[in-house]
């Protein structure tokens, strides 16, 4: 009985030891995936306005947000509205870019995360609050799903919000120290562990003090791959320029409004916040077919007759076109035959692959209103590449008001 007794003690305590040993192991392999919790909070918002240019803007400004605050910024995904689909399509935001370069800046992690990790602990469905500077449509909420794509974007993650903050008259510049300190005495960590916006905690265009942090924003290696294989294998060997042409029909429309809005959305990536360098054109919103083919030229020729093209490595082979609707490339190789000049797109519409293209060409013509045209100026700002926009600075001799054209 004693023996029987000693065995069975013994295989308890192995037992024990076993279990032990398998719950350190568990920990231990959980541990690596785990995310350590912000003490200092999270900022969530949704990229509600626009396409990718205005998204990305508005990501720079929340950035600079989260860092004033000192709050892990979640990475949203990014908002895209395609052909045939009556709800926006939500795709993480890693999917094209890298989330460690932003490390190298501020504290981030991708929603996906947020909301697999993090969310459970820090921001139970109990405790969804919506922050909106004031209240939207006829209630008094923030009415953070209504309409698309807020409902949708939220829908993504299986978001409801239980109740509405107003943060007005509160700003988002945080660059001023008192602005900052407002809001971390109005909303600290230890009671507000997430704040979530209904749209992006920025203003729009960025600001100037932020467009130095879209040298942290760096193309994913699939990204970045693609655009290098299509500039080895479909863009003769040589210089290219790449160029912007952005005439959709909704463009010509905004256009439409810029003798009343000379700072229209991103003209002051080449008229200045202030205006300080002109005001905007029509013919810099909306270039003719004339200008754009005889910039152009010049541009090429500029470049082939350069003093650093004795060794003729940088001779303009090729140009690549980038457009929202007409890429002009029956005009364009027409005008630069005699030049000798190819004229390239890609095959299926891929914006994120045209910005990722025009990134890495030797010169860049786009659009001073555009921004579209202003990511590509920022990223080759960054890298320290030429860059020039349609109609500017005016031509000598030419009209300062151009003509509103037809969609081209």
């Amino acid at each position: 009985m004693k023996f029987n007794a000693l065995c069975t003690k013994v295989l308890d305590t192995k037992m024990k030891i076993r279990f032990v040993l398998l719950i350190l192991k568990i920990f231990l392999f959980n541990s690596h995936y785990c995310l350590e919790m912000d003490p200092l909070g999270y900022i969530a918002y949704c990229p509600c306005m626009g396409k990718f240019g205005n998204q990305a803007d508005h990501f720079l400004g929340a950035l600079a947000f989260a860092k004033g605050l000192n709050r892990t910024l979640v990475l949203p995904p990014w908002v895209e509205y395609r052909y045939g689909e009556y709800k926006s399509v939500q795709v993480p935001f890693d999917t094209y870019f890298k989330v460690e370069s932003l490390q190298n800046y501020h504290k981030v992690l991708t929603m996906e995360q947020f909301m697999e990790k993090i969310a459970p602990y820090e921001w139970p469905p109990d405790r969804r609050v919506s922050f909106c500077y004031m209240s939207r449509g006829n209630t008094n909420s923030c009415n953070a799903k209504e309409g698309n794509p807020f409902g949708p974007f939220w829908d993504t993650f299986n978001i409801d919000f239980v109740a509405s903050e107003f943060y007005g008259p509160l700003n988002y510049d945080i660059n001023n120290k008192a602005v900052a300190d407002q809001w971390q005495k109005k909303y600290p960590p230890s009671k507000w562990p997430t704040i979530a916006f209904t749209g992006s905690p920025a203003s729009f265009p960025v600001t100037d003090e932020n467009r130095r942090l879209h040298k942290y924003l760096q193309w994913s290696d699939k990204i970045k791959n693609q655009a290098h294989t299509f500039i080895k294998t479909k863009i003769p060997k040589g210089a290219f320029i790449g160029i912007h042409l952005r005439n959709g029909i909704d463009w010509v429309r905004a256009c439409e409004h810029i003798p009343e809005s000379p700072n229209l959305f991103s003209a002051a990536q080449c008229l200045g916040y202030r205006n300080e360098l002109g005001v905007a054109t029509n013919e810099m919103c909306l270039p003719s077919k004339e200008l754009i083919i005889r910039q152009l030229k010049r541009t090429i020729k500029n470049i082939n007759n350069s003093d650093g093209n004795a060794s003729n490595h940088k001779t303009v082979v090729a140009v690549f076109v980038s457009s929202d609707s007409n890429h002009m490339l029956e005009d364009l190789r027409a005008a630069l035959k005699r030049m000798n000049i190819s004229v390239i797109k890609f095959d299926t519409p891929n914006p994120h692959l045209d910005l990722a293209i025009l990134g890495e060409a030797n010169h860049f013509i786009g659009n001073c209103i555009s921004s579209f045209t202003a990511f590509v100026k920022r990223e080759r700002d960054v890298k320290g590449f030429p860059s020039s926009f349609w109609g500017f600075p005016a031509e000598k001799g030419g009209s300062k008001k151009g003509v509103i054209r037809d969609e081209l």
